[in-house]
C-alpha cells in the first residue's frame, strides 16, 4: 500500500501527501543549491525525522515505564558535506523539562534515543550526535 504521494511542482519544489491522514509537506531546494529555501529541504526533513523519531521512541519508553517527557524540545542542526553533496552530521540537542528524573529514567531515555528506527536506518558514515539536557 502506498504511504506517500509526492508531486514535483516545478521550481525545485515538491508536495508530499501522507495518504492515510491527508497531511501535506512542501519541500524546496535550499538557497545554496539553486532553490528558494522557502520550505523544508529534503535534507532538512531527514534531520527533522531523526529528531522526531528519537523523541517518539523516548516517549514510548517513558509511557512504558510510567513517567512523562511531555514538554521536551529539540534543537536540530544539520551539517552538509560536498563531493558528494550529502548530510554529513546531524546534531540533536534534547532539552527535557524539570521532572526530577531518576537515574533509572535517565538511562532509559539515553538508551531509547539511540534506538529509533530512523537512526538505525541511516548510513553509518552519517554522524549522529545526541546531547541530552535535563533541567
Amino acid at each position: 500500500m502506498i504511504t506517500i504521494r509526492t508531486t514535483y511542482l516545478g521550481e525545485l519544489r515538491t508536495k508530499a501527501i501522507h495518504l492515510a491522514s491527508g497531511n501535506e509537506i512542501l519541500t524546496d531546494a535550499p538557497k545554496d543549491n539553486h532553490g528558494k529555501g522557502e520550505a523544508f529541504s529534503p535534507t532538512d526533513l531527514l534531520a527533522a525525522s531523526l529528531g522526531s523519531c528519537a523523541i517518539s521512541i523516548v516517549g514510548i519508553a517513558a509511557r512504558t515505564h510510567g513517567f512523562s517527557v511531555d514538554g521536551t524540545n529539540l534543537e536540530i542542526t544539520k551539517v552538509m558535506a560536498s563531493n558528494p553533496r550529502r548530510v554529513a552530521e546531524v546534531h540533536v540537542a534534547l532539552h527535557f523539562p524539570p521532572n526530577n528524573y531518576t537515574d533509572k529514567e535517565k538511562k532509559i531515555i539515553e538508551h531509547a534515543v539511540h534506538t529509533c528506527p530512523v537512526s538505525l536506518s541511516l548510513h553509518p558514515e552519517l554522524k549522529q550526535i545526541f546531547e541530552i539536557h535535563f533541567q
